[in-house]
């Protein structure tokens, strides 16, 4: 079983692959992940490969190679990341989580120890920046929901019963 997990930042997707990890027993990778193990390649600290990958699309492109390679490769997987489902194209199951702008706000304000003003306003600029940088690369619109099997309000469900959504959804399919 193939799984993968999208979603703006703030909107729960590294908690949700953790919980359908422990719940279904499946292993998970994120893009960070892959991002962390290519910095260890080439000798770096994280810092070091995240401002040696600023203006890169090389950088972009090989972590979305290799999240796909990696599922391939797999029987059993949930990869979560924002363009996972693009990439992944043997997913059994495509997730998008979705939550509104103030609760990620308020989420990545508490995880960031940053006020949700500040918060706001770098969400703002991050997601527009991805957004054209999606475009560019890859020619993904990330506001284009028609690969997603599922789309689940994370500001409506908390993290256990995301989970239980779609492990019940992977009992119908």
């Amino acid at each position: 079983m193939i799984i993968t997990v999208g979603g703006l930042a703030g909107t729960g997707t590294t908690t949700t692959a953790e919980l359908l990890s422990e719940k279904l027993n499946i292993p998970y990778i994120s893009a960070g992940f892959v991002f962390r193990e290519m910095a260890a390649e080439k000798g770096m600290s994280v810092l070091e490969f995240s401002e040696f990958a600023e203006g890169n699309d090389d950088i972009d492109k090989e972590i979305d190679k290799r999240q796909a390679e990696k599922a391939r490769q797999a029987d059993n997987l949930i990869v979560e990341g924002r363009l996972s489902a693009y990439f992944v194209d043997n997913a059994d199951l495509r997730v998008w989580l979705v939550t509104p702008f103030d609760v990620r706000s308020k989420r990545i304000s508490d995880r960031e120890e940053k006020s949700v003003e500040v918060a706001k306003s770098e969400i703002i600029i991050r997601e527009e920046s991805e957004a054209l940088r999606y475009m560019d690369i890859h020619n993904i619109d990330i506001s284009n929901m028609d690969i997603y099997d599922i789309i689940i309000n994370t500001g409506t469900f908390n993290p256990e019963n995301v989970s239980e959504i779609i492990i019940q959804t992977l009992k119908v399919i």
